[in-house]
């Protein structure tokens, strides 16, 4: 171990290169949680270049060390269990702004900046990235490319996909390489950013990503109807099916209703940003909407807005429990109530039927394979993010049921022949 970690100091130096019995307790527990082995990596690297990021994996290559890649560590227990980690190597330090282009509406950034700081630096300019990662405090811009960690912004703004204009990897040989560009109209290399987002590290990894970015609105009012199921399910078709444009709406289970004090059953959750007179109409037009079904209904504005959707987040995903399994699943979105009534915690995009569960206690293996198994006849998934490491290894975690397997093998064969990426944590245990 001392000489693995001794072979990456003569690169990064040695202050940029921690041994594991030098890592934070906490730390350590976090990595852990995402690797199948009990023996746990020689030490975490931490470049600050990217060509220093190359020099690392070159030199992971050139020896066969299983590498897994990761920005802060905020979603390192999400995806399959990783097998046999020889080094960590963390972007975190690789955390630079490229270049904002104001006029032309984009940023590049090093993959290892919070996704935090980025808004700050927009927000000087009155811009920001379209994106709600889970953890926004933490997240890395390279983690969330990684993991597909778009949030309920996509109602608006698409995916982390729809918004990625160019990225910057290193090949699993150590060979610096780029994909697409910095400007809104260049497409050069499109399929390989598709390629890219969401593969959780297995292809490459990410060292510099630019997005397009977008003007801040003038205000922001938040909707929230709640009630019995059946009425909740018709004022989302009805949302659906209308005029108006939400940058937000998304469906919530009885436990986060409760949780957050808005009252009993089902809520429909829709944010409206625009000028203040487009957000009070469309406000009030959504209201009219849950009288006619017979649903509670707020209006949340300011700090109380702000507050709410926090709070909303820190619900649904604090862990309060090491038995928490947490989920990302998808189905048809008429399909997305049904789901939530069989859940005590649960949170899915109404136009996408894209969203998030949570299953607290023990003994809930048979409740989550029951779900997965209502999402696939309902045209969707149930992809189980973080569990305990023995939940992980009972289970298929990406319960894939597609014909792609075979041709992601071919690109991982393609791109990551020693398969020393992140072995294992991807799809089909890529």
């Amino acid at each position: 171990m001392k000489a693995l970690a001794s072979c990456f100091a003569s690169i990064v130096g040695t202050e940029n290169t921690v041994s594991w019995e030098d890592v934070p307790l906490t730390q350590q527990q976090s990595i852990l949680q995402a690797i199948a082995s009990p023996n746990p990596p020689a030490c975490i690297v931490y470049p600050h270049t990217t060509e220093e990021q190359a020099q690392v994996i070159t030199q992971a290559h050139r020896n066969k060390w299983r590498v897994l890649p990761c920005g802060s560590g905020s979603k390192l227990n999400w995806g399959g269990l990783v097998k046999d980690v020889d080094v960590v190597v963390s972007t975190e330090r690789l955390n630079q702004l490229i270049e904002h282009a104001v006029g032309d509406l984009t940023v590049t950034v090093e993959a290892g900046m919070k996704f935090s700081r980025l808004q700050e630096m927009l927000a000087n300019s009155r811009q920001f990235l379209a994106l709600d990662p889970i953890t926004q405090d933490t997240a890395t811009i390279g983690g969330i490319v990684a993991t597909n960690d778009t949030g309920s912004l996509r109602q608006r703004y698409g995916s982390v996909r729809d918004q990625l204009l160019g990225i910057t990897f290193v090949r699993a040989d150590g060979q610096i390489a780029k994909a697409g560009g910095r400007v809104v109209k260049n497409v050069a290399g499109y399929d390989l950013m598709k390629v890219f987002t969401g593969s959780y590290g297995t292809f490459g990894v990410i060292s510099q990503v630019t997005f397009r970015v977008y003007p801040m609105q003038e205000i922001s009012g938040t909707v929230v109807l709640t009630g019995e199921a059946k009425s909740v399910s018709q004022a989302a078709n009805v949302l659906r099916g209308s005029a108006l444009t939400p940058t937000q709406a998304d469906l919530l289970s009885t436990q986060l209703v409760s949780g957050l004090e808005l009252g009993q059953g089902l809520g429909l959750i829709a944010r409206f940003q625009s000028i203040a007179e487009s957000v009070k109409e469309q406000s009030n037009r959504l209201l009219e909407v849950g009288e006619q079904f017979g649903l509670k209904g707020t209006i949340f504005s300011g700090a109380d807005e702000a507050d709410l959707w926090r709070i909303l987040r820190e619900q649904m995903h604090s862990c309060l429990s090491e038995s928490v399994i947490s989920c990302k699943m998808g189905v048809l979105p008429t399909s997305a109530v049904e789901v939530l009534t069989q859940v005590d915690m649960g949170w899915i995009h109404i136009a996408s039927g894209l969203g998030m569960l949570r299953f607290e206690g023990d003994n809930k293996i048979d409740q989550v394979l029951g779900i997965r198994n209502l999402c696939q006849i309902n045209g969707g998934f149930l992809t189980i993010l973080s569990a305990p490491v023995k939940v992980k290894q009972q289970l298929d975690v990406w319960g894939y049921t597609g014909n792609a397997v075979q041709l992601m093998r071919l690109i991982k064969r393609q791109f990551d022949k020693e398969c020393i990426l992140s072995p294992g944590r991807f799809v089909g245990g890529i």
